[in-house]
């Protein structure tokens, strides 16, 4: 980027879809894709390391993922750890803070216990903090969040007269990071797909036919330029000229 980079946004997030449609244009198995995939990953994080945008959020493993077929699923599980045990170390390196949000509970105990070892790691990094969602559904973040809440109003911590939106943003995934200003999902599907259905309230979206694989620096200075064209008045009207 150049002179255009005034006005960054502070937090993207991705949908990385369309993995697997690639590797069947390529007649490839579709853990192809996602072994590609994890190629566009590094080339996204490089690109917000040099940009200096601190925030990075991308949707790796939705809830509903887990209807796949049984192989895919294994395939996926293997091929994150691998990727954890690959990436981290340049990823500290390079001063990249490693965070993730969603239900652990599914995962095996030796991929659970590789995360949080590696959240420990990376956790007073602060070049980029990245956040992997995985096992991860929006309407399940609300959910847990309101269970926390309610736990805390009847631990007396909260006033349940008085609760409001920031409090109930306390308990949700991505608390400790700015809401997203920009969302990007490649792969032409236009929904947001239950991710982060609460954090993305006043989010610019941008879609791109673009599949994952595929998805490079171009995609990315495209999608921020589009950003920056974009007046955003959060609900509000801006004072008419004279």
């Amino acid at each position: 980027m150049s002179d255009h980079d005034r006005n960054l946004p502070r937090h993207i997030a991705i949908i990385m879809d369309g993995n697997g449609r690639w590797a069947a244009r390529k007649r490839r198995p579709r853990t192809f894709g996602h072994q590609a995939g994890v190629k566009a990953v590094r080339r996204t994080i490089e690109y917000c390391l040099k940009t200096a945008i601190p925030y990075l959020t991308l949707f790796a493993f939705s809830s509903e993922n887990w209807h796949r077929p049984e192989q895919e699923v294994q395939r996926l599980m293997e091929l994150f750890m691998r990727a954890l045990e690959k990436e981290v170390p340049k990823l500290h390196e390079n001063h990249v803070r490693l965070s993730f949000i969603g239900d652990p509970g599914r995962f095996a105990p030796g991929l659970r216990e590789k995360m949080r070892n590696v959240a420990r790691m990376t956790a007073k990094n602060q070049a980029l903090h990245l956040n992997i969602a995985v096992n991860y559904g929006g309407r399940w973040d609300i959910v847990q969040a309101a269970a926390r809440l309610a736990q805390a109003v009847c631990d007396g911590e909260l006033d349940a007269d008085h609760v409001g939106e920031a409090d109930f943003s306390r308990f949700v995934s991505l608390s400790e990071c700015p809401e997203p200003e920009l969302l990007i999902r490649t792969g032409g599907e236009q929904r947001i797909s239950n991710f982060l259905l609460w954090q993305l309230a006043y989010t610019e979206l941008w879609f791109t036919e673009t599949l994952w694989p595929d998805f490079s620096a171009e995609h990315l200075d495209a999608a921020v330029a589009d950003f920056q064209r974009r007046e955003r008045r959060f609900g509000r009207i801006n004072p008419q000229p004279h």
